[in-house]
């Protein structure tokens, strides 16, 4: 896997996973399980590597020296 999250999109995508984090602890009923969906950019903030972005061809990470 080739690295396409940058350190701003990584900072934006762990910030987000706490704020969808803490909807566990605000919402009542099923609604709560909502906040799960803060484990994809917690783990992709992780990782440095988004699937969707590869599909898309995006990448925010520091670019490569061309040749």
């Amino acid at each position: 896997m080739k690295k396409n999250v940058g350190s701003i999109d990584k900072i934006v995508r762990l910030i987000l996973a706490v704020a969808l984090f803490s909807l566990f602890f605000i919402l009542e009923g099923n609604a709560r399980y909502w906040a799960l969906t803060g484990l994809i950019p917690l783990v992709t903030g992780l990782i440095n590597f988004c699937p969707l972005w590869a599909v898309c061809r995006v990448n925010t990470g520091p670019s490569e020296p061309k040749a």
